[in-house]
């Protein structure tokens, strides 16, 4: 009887396991797709990407707010290109991100800056263009984070004004290792 009991009790615990993993593969296959280590790289925006990006750009200029897309996808010789930058190379440090490190090279983030009436290129946080008594850039960043976006002014270490990113909750090492989130490639 005790040999029979145990019996249950191992079948009902395999049986629970394979329930759970079923559920949770099914969950990640749904929203993620594992293209392998060698995964190619998306040469444009992962769709939703695209899609907010219109948006904001959309909502934006209701507001009288001019924004101007300076980044999309990046190459990883690109994203060398500008780590780089500061400090092998002459000009400031503007990312920490190496190749394969920043959710550019994967299609899911975009870089913004502002535009003045005369066509000028406004990097300055304090700008308010639409004279409403609130800085455009964090207007844009507002609007950002409703459709979805993270913005990099939100960053603890290093804040990166001009960067929006959609994780669709991987990682970067996730990215690395062939995980792209779905819509990407299917």
């Amino acid at each position: 009887m005790r040999i029979l009991r145990r019996l249950v009790v191992l079948s009902f615990i395999i049986l629970i396991f394979f329930a759970i993993r079923y559920v949770i593969y099914d969950e990640i296959g749904k929203r993620y797709v594992y293209l392998g280590r060698d995964a190619p790289l998306p040469e444009e925006l992962h769709p939703k990407v695209e899609e907010s990006k219109n948006a904001l750009l959309k909502r934006a200029k209701e507001a009288g707010i001019h924004v101007v897309i300076t980044a999309t996808v990046r190459s990883m010789d690109e994203q060398d290109a500008l780590y780089a930058q500061g400090r092998t190379e002459d000009g400031n440090i503007v990312t920490y991100a190496e190749a394969g490190e920043s959710y550019h090279n994967y299609g899911l983030a975009i870089d913004y800056a502002l535009e003045d009436m005369e066509g000028d290129i406004i990097w300055d946080i304090e700008y308010d263009g639409n004279d409403n008594g609130e800085s455009d850039w964090f207007e844009v960043a507002e609007i950002a984070k409703e459709l979805g976006f993270e913005w990099g002014g939100d960053w603890e270490s290093f804040q990166d004004y001009p960067h929006l990113q959609m994780t669709f909750g991987l990682s970067v090492n996730q990215l690395q290792r062939g995980w792209r989130p779905r819509g990407t490639v299917d």
